[in-house]
């Protein structure tokens, strides 16, 4: 497949045809407009001083700003997005590892953020929509000439979520974006006619390459609401005619929860032709019930930062999708290799590789990353899992989360699943915590469903009798609440050093 620029990934669409939608106002905007709007951009973003491979960082919410300023960036410079939702510290750390040029932020809030780039003399810019959906940057009035990118320049630069260490630079390029968008695209027979409703993050890599650069890629219609709302969902699904969502189990599980009667689809749940689920495990009986609820089939799919996103999914019908698969490899090599570099045959467990011209070639400004995560042209993910007789790929843990009870290597996440599906649990979460003869130990913490009522010597006693004794948790801890990313994923490290900070 020929890579392209971003700017050039949906210049054959239509120009009066609708590229964006944002539901609350109810503003649409044609891909002649986006493309007119995103080329002002990057001339004001040029006439601010910002050349090729400067940083462009941004802290916005989900929106045509958010839309526009990364393909803007992505042209004049480098686009770094940030979460909103940061602290001082956390914005001072990103500002100043990425050598941000300028920072973008809406008119109103972001005063973490201000305060932070005023501390590292980064000059702030506001980025601002009018009622119209024209997006604009205040404070500069002329634009400059903006020469094309190469789809070797890098368009994005975004960190690994830190989950193993100090958050590492990951530079995707111009050609890993846009051949992933594609893949992404003709995995799910992406046309024309589709629309995406995109409920993830747009600092983030599921929401920009699945929900939408995908979508731009083929002509489709992105609609975006400023946040992921459960009540506002189905109506918005109804009225812009949604074929497709993508979403992390979290989100799915609050849809879920909302659904009084399996048995009738909601009302904006007919146009669906399938539902995307990626960024965490999902539980088989996640799976089931939103297939049972909404009607379309449920893919999981496996992706990271350094592949540009998607890696693997499970097809869509009339090949099988398996619960507890993330399937194939989607346009990407996939092998297992042990802890030597030597690749494994179907059914054996080892680390995950991958290979592809979407993946990054190494990280930026990191030799030791690179010379631990890179062997022979494979990119190792950390991940535990195996391929099955048809090339399906199950994962089985992060390789660091593994719990080591006394040379027993247990899943965490298979413990996840069977407490999952007690009736009384709404989410749970297994870890290790270090014990004097074992090494360590299994415990988990669990979130209870409303109204529900269940001890932790039921859910001991019902994991007695669906779990060998080594794998056992020997204390559960019923809790309120489990940390999670900003994109949904559980952070078992920081629970479980919570719990081991309580031990005895």
């Amino acid at each position: 497949m020929n890579p392209s620029t971003l700017s050039d990934l949906f210049d054959d669409a239509p120009a009066d045809k609708a590229a964006i939608v944002l539901p609350e106002p109810n503003i649409q905007i044609t891909y002649g407009n986006l493309r007119k709007q995103v080329q002002a951009l990057a001339s004001q973003l040029a006439a601010a001083g910002v050349t090729r491979g400067d940083r462009v960082a941004s802290a916005l919410g989900n929106g045509l700003p958010a839309i526009v300023s990364f393909l803007a960036a992505s042209i004049a410079g480098t686009a770094a997005p940030l979460n909103p939702a940061y602290k001082e510290d956390e914005f001072r750390f990103y500002l100043e590892d990425t050598n941000a040029r300028v920072l973008l932020l809406p008119p109103g809030g972001g005063d973490d953020a201000r305060r932070a780039a005023d501390h590292l003399g980064v000059p702030v810019f506001t980025i601002d929509m009018d009622a119209a959906g024209t997006v604009t940057l205040t404070g500069v009035s002329a634009g400059a000439p903006v020469t094309a990118p190469a789809v070797e320049d890098v368009a994005l630069v975004l960190h690994t979520s830190g989950s193993t260490g100090r958050p590492k630079r990951v530079p995707l390029a111009h050609r890993n974006l846009s051949i992933s968008a594609r893949n992404v695209a003709r995995h799910y027979a992406l046309s024309p006619q589709d629309v995406s409703l995109c409920v993830m993050p747009l600092f983030h890599v599921h929401g920009l390459v699945a929900s939408t650069l995908a979508t731009l890629s083929t002509g489709g219609t992105v609609v975006v609401p400023s946040k992921f709302n459960p009540l506002a969902f189905w109506r918005v699904a109804r009225e812009h005619g949604v074929t497709w969502y993508s979403a992390v189990p979290t989100m799915h599980q609050l849809l879920l929860a909302r659904v009084s009667d399996p048995s009738k689809r909601p009302d904006g749940a007919d146009k669906l032709r399938f539902i995307r689920s990626c960024s965490a495990a999902l539980p088989p009986q996640v799976m089931t019930g939103l297939e049972q609820a909404f009607g379309a089939p449920v893919l999981e799919a496996y992706g990271m930062t350094e592949a540009a996103h998607q890696m693997a999914s499970n097809p869509l019908p009339p090949k099988p999708h398996k619960p507890g698969s993330v399937g194939p490899g989607a346009d990407v090599q996939i092998s297992i290799m042990d802890a030597e570099g030597r690749h494994q045959p179907k059914g054996r467990q080892g680390e995950v590789v991958i290979k592809g011209p979407n993946v990054i070639t190494g990280y930026e400004n990191n030799p030791e990353a690179n010379a631990k995560s890179f062997t022979g042209g494979w990119f190792r993910t950390g991940d535990q899992g195996y391929l099955d007789d048809d090339g399906y790929l199950h994962l089985v843990a992060r390789i660091k989360e593994l719990i080591n009870r006394g040379g027993e290597k247990i899943s965490p996440r298979e413990i996840d699943e069977v407490l999952l599906g007690h009736p009384a649990v709404a989410e749970a979460v297994c870890f290790g915590v270090p014990h004097p003869a074992w090494g360590e130990e299994v415990e988990a913490a669990v979130v209870l469903r409303d109204g529900a009522g269940a001890s932790d010597a039921d859910l001991l006693a019902y994991c007695k009798e669906r779990l060998a004794d080594f794998k056992r948790p020997k204390q559960i801890h019923v809790t309120t609440a489990i940390p999670r990313t900003a994109t949904g994923k559980i952070q078992r490290g920081v629970v479980a050093r919570a719990y081991a900070q309580k031990a005895p």
